[in-house]
């Protein structure tokens, strides 16, 4: 994203008005957007020659694409992603969209769930793409967790709380996970889940994986003292203890002891992260955010965007989720304060209704 508004803002005028132009002209129509077709809206009147010249600049630097010989332009994903970023100008809700939001909200029940299908049909209906919602987080304490793989990049947890409710979230896993690996972190997890929240968990993990990080500093310094190993990236990811002089360890049991010892912790620091990482994976709740193309990791669906806000209680916690799902060259200037403004009723309304 930095890189993206350094590039723009090492752009002449001419440059950056023609990248917008044909990110503007295709989010419009769909099509390539040609130099002369450009040359009708400059501001300053300029050949299509010269135009198409700004064009191939724009293509070197990965921001545009050619899809047919001598056809016109469309944007990268990278040329998105760089407009949405730095150029988009986001409108008002117009009276029309805003009415039609208001109107689901309108019934008495009090039933969330149905609410929210109802306001996804609305959303979905006025943006004309698929919408996203995610219900509002179970604050209660959990009863058990249970991880099932999906494949590579894919995961779902099975929360079942104290209450008797029961939520699926999927996530993306840390990589190189196994189901094996996924039943000992649910395991661990189970044998620490009474009465905490899944907050309380990580914190719990948190407090675990810095006082393995003590043990193992405490271990090793007496084998880097002796220059019996080296203790390299301290504090990192990637930290390692290289041992040097390993016939010697053979004479000395101590040593060896020690070693093993210091493995072993290495093994549970690592499998306390990875089990914090799922934690927060599944706690998480992202801010206001646009992914395009590939950047669509949930659905894996490299030519879609997704556009979606959180909503949040009175106490301004993210409690869910609204989303609407679309193809890359969505109109996002109108797409952004819709979802915005819907995800805001959204978190109004499930607040007051649960103060009822």
């Amino acid at each position: 994203m930095n890189e993206g508004r350094r590039m723009l803002s090492e752009m002449n005028d001419r440059s950056r008005e023609v990248f917008r132009r044909v990110v503007e002209g295709y989010l419009a129509s769909g099509d390539p957007v040609g130099s002369r077709t450009l040359t009708r809206h400059m501001s300053e009147k300029v050949s299509a020659a010269t135009i198409r010249n700004v064009m191939q600049d724009l293509e070197y630097l990965g921001l545009l694409d050619s899809p047919h010989v001598s056809a016109g332009r469309i944007p990268t994903q990278l040329g998105l992603r760089m407009f949405v970023d730095g150029l988009l100008e986001v409108g008002q809700v117009s009276e029309k969209d805003r009415e039609r939001i208001d109107s689901t909200f309108g019934g008495n029940e009090h039933d969330v769930v149905s609410l929210l299908d109802r306001v996804g049909a609305t959303l979905s209906a006025v943006t004309q793409g698929a919408s996203l919602v995610l219900a509002p987080k179970h604050e209660a304490a959990i009863r058990h967790i249970e991880f099932v793989s999906l494949g590579a990049d894919r995961a779902l947890v099975v929360l079942v709380f104290a209450d008797g409710h029961v939520e699926n979230r999927v996530f993306r896993p840390p990589s190189g996970q196994t189901a094996s690996s996924m039943r000992e972190a649910a395991n661990f997890l189970n044998a620490l889940v009474e009465g905490r929240t899944l907050g309380d968990l990580r914190q719990t993990i948190g407090q675990e994986i810095t006082r393995r990080r003590q043990e193992i500093d405490a271990l090793a310094h007496d084998l880097v003292q002796s220059g019996l190993a080296v203790w390299e990236n301290p504090g990192e990811q990637s930290e390692r203890l290289i041992v040097r002089g390993q016939s010697h360890l053979l004479e000395g049991g101590a040593e060896a002891a020690d070693f093993e010892r210091i493995r072993t912790l290495f093994d549970d620091l690592e499998r306390k992260r990875d089990i914090a990482e799922y934690l927060e994976l599944t706690e998480a709740g992202e801010g206001v955010r646009i992914f395009i193309g590939s950047e669509n990791k949930l659905f894996s669906l490299s030519g879609s965007s997704l556009v979606v806000s959180p909503y949040m209680n009175a106490d301004r916690k993210i409690i869910g989720a609204i989303g609407v799902i679309g193809p890359t060259r969505l109109n996002y200037g109108r797409i952004v304060p819709i979802v915005d403004y819907t995800a805001q009723l959204v978190g109004r309304l499930v607040s007051d209704r649960g103060k009822g």
